[in-house]
């Protein structure tokens, strides 16, 4: 089921191979302050073409508590490919020294091109706007965790819904879940692409797109908030029209249910205030730990099974 398996988007996973996943990592809480022996003699190559804090950190974390090692590229312009190398040489080189490769791009698509190259299995921890199924994993099991399952839940997105990969997989991942209703919170020069609106359609999962998140907020059980990526802007005027269009604080969460939590993939700038981190409803942190039990899971059964 995993054993060699390219990780590549979140919409090749059934809900029975997610709930694998989370039992996986549940498992692994457990073995947090230890270093096992499960991939004693493996080696993991992190290509980062894109800055990375969590991601990358968590990756290598995984690996060391399982006993591996990992290999590092996060600098261009410190490897061969500042001398013309192509990205297809440098992912066979790379594919030689190890037994898994994880890499993150600017440009759609890199993931799926190294996966074509590579003998080793190819994770994608991130590609342009399009997918980052590995954080869409740790999201769905930070409220598999918290809420006891992902069914049943109204679950708010707000933020960038049109460049953001993270909440576009997030999408995509929730469609494998009977989630009772969708609220897409963003101004509309920011909404969900049209081949997503498909996609909700045609799962079937009922949505609601909205710019107003004081008219909707009591009605939510998963606030996920989003960062407004300059970055990701093709063009930077754009940008300036929408930055800023969001804040979640604390008198903010005088309207919502007493259950709520509050995700963000981070980092955030200012889109939620500090003031709601000692909030009962601040699970970002908590979700940006998951990222190491949920990381370990996922290399334990796409290295040895």
């Amino acid at each position: 089921m995993f054993r060699d398996r390219d990780i590549i988007s979140i919409r090749d996973f059934t809900r029975d191979e997610l709930t694998k996943i989370f039992n996986e990592a549940y498992e692994m809480e457990k073995n947090l302050d230890k270093r096992l022996d499960i991939l004693r003699d493996k080696v993991l190559a992190l290509l980062f073409f894109e800055p990375s804090t969590r991601t990358m950190f968590s990756f290598q974390t995984a690996m060391y508590r399982l006993g591996g090692e990992t290999l590092i590229f996060s600098d261009v312009g410190k490897s061969s490919m500042a001398k013309g190398e192509t990205l297809g040489d440098t992912i066979r080189i790379i594919d030689g020294y190890s037994d898994c490769i994880v890499i993150r791009h600017w440009m759609e698509g890199t993931a799926k091109y190294a996966a074509d190259i590579a003998e080793s299995p190819v994770i994608n921890a991130g590609d342009g706007t399009r997918e980052h199924p590995t954080q869409t994993m740790i999201d769905l099991y930070t409220i598999w965790r918290v809420k006891g399952d992902v069914d049943n839940l109204n679950i708010g997105l707000l933020g960038d819904l049109k460049y953001g990969r993270a909440v576009t997989s997030l999408i995509y991942g929730l469609m494998k879940f009977d989630v009772n209703k969708l609220y897409l919170i963003s101004p509309k020069e920011l909404r969900i692409r049209d081949e997503v609106r498909d996609s909700l359609n045609k799962a079937g999962l009922e949505y609601i797109e909205t710019d107003d998140i004081k008219g909707v907020l009591n009605k939510l059980d998963v606030l996920y908030v989003t960062r407004i990526q300059k970055e990701r802007f093709p063009d930077p005027t754009e940008y300036e029209r929408v930055r800023g269009s969001y804040q979640v604080d604390k008198s903010l969460l005088e309207y919502a249910r007493e259950g709520l939590i509050i995700l963000h993939p981070l980092p955030r700038v200012d889109e939620i205030s500090y003031d709601v981190d000692e909030t009962r409803h601040a699970y970002y942190f908590k979700q940006a730990r998951y990222g190491v039990p949920v990381r370990m899971a996922l290399l334990k059964l796409v290295m040895v099974g």
